[in-house]
């Protein structure tokens, strides 16, 4: 239940909470809820599902369209598609797996990255306004993905029994050490890394947003709700609204490029000989 701040003999305001984040099916799509892993999960479609749809096939079109009529002398798209497709390839792709096997992995971290920051950007976007990856179920299923692919790299590479012994004994180490080293190991690299991936774009698209919420709509209640004493503190909350937007936009972009950078270390780590 949200707690209320009380402002006033009777006047209330409910700040946010998570169930801000529960958005209805679409009519026509489906309607009341169903009980899953002991939680009630909405039946339909949502919102942020429309979302994840829409982000794809944009992220597709642009690049199509950019990489459409390719020329030596490229003109304004293919210009843009080219010096964000270098980046990826660049950045994350070369410098961090290697010239050796970079190649190979490029076209997902680029697919990748755009994705995720196209769905993050709709969190700034007017009239959508919703961070898709502030729904945590949205953002495990990209690291479970991300968790089959660099696993089974490893496991292609290095066979079964060779990688995880690579992921699990620390090179150099040998004595009864390693019988603390080695569960420490493989629940660091095998099991926990796909949760701390997610968590993190996660926690920071939901946070974000919830602030948002909270000072656009606590200016507003300020505003005009109160008496003329709290106008300066609603005006102070919508410039701060203002403020943590663009700090948002850089943030939406960081968080893109921090989870796709992992998933490039990931993959290194497991084409390496040597843990």
């Amino acid at each position: 239940m949200s707690s209320l701040i009380f402002l006033g003999e009777t006047e209330t305001f409910e700040p946010p909470s998570p169930a801000d984040f529960d958005y209805p099916a679409i009519p026509g799509t489906g309607s009341g809820t169903f009980e899953f892993l002991g939680q009630a999960q909405m039946a339909g479609i949502t919102k942020p599902m429309v979302q994840i749809v829409v982000a794809g096939i944009l992220v597709f079109a642009f690049f199509y369209l950019a990489s459409r009529k390719r020329a030596m002398v490229p003109g304004r798209l293919q210009y843009v598609g080219e010096e964000a497709y270098g980046f990826v390839r660049n950045s994350m792709g070369r410098d961090i797996i290697g010239s050796q096997d970079f190649q190979r992995y490029t076209p997902y971290l680029f697919a990748l990255f755009f994705f995720v920051l196209f769905n993050n950007l709709m969190g700034s976007i007017p009239f959508i306004q919703f961070p898709t990856f502030s729904r945590s179920g949205m953002v495990y299923s990209l690291a479970i993905m991300s968790w089959l692919i660099y696993n089974i790299v490893g496991i292609k590479k290095h066979g079964f029994a060779g990688y995880f012994k690579l992921q699990s004994v620390p090179a150099g180490v040998g004595g009864p050490i390693l019988l603390l080293l080695i569960p420490l190991e493989f629940m660091s690299n095998i099991i926990v890394r796909p949760v701390t991936l997610a968590l993190r774009l996660f926690a920071n698209m939901f946070a974000g947003h919830l602030l948002l919420i909270l000072f656009a709509l606590g200016g507003e209640y300020l505003l005009l709700e109160q008496s003329l004493a709290y106008a300066p503190v609603g005006v102070l909350a919508w410039l701060l609204f203002i403020v943590i937007s663009f700090l948002e936009l850089l943030i939406q972009f960081l968080q893109a490029y921090v989870f796709v950078l992992l998933n490039a270390m990931y993959i290194q780590g497991a084409l390496a000989d040597e843990h």
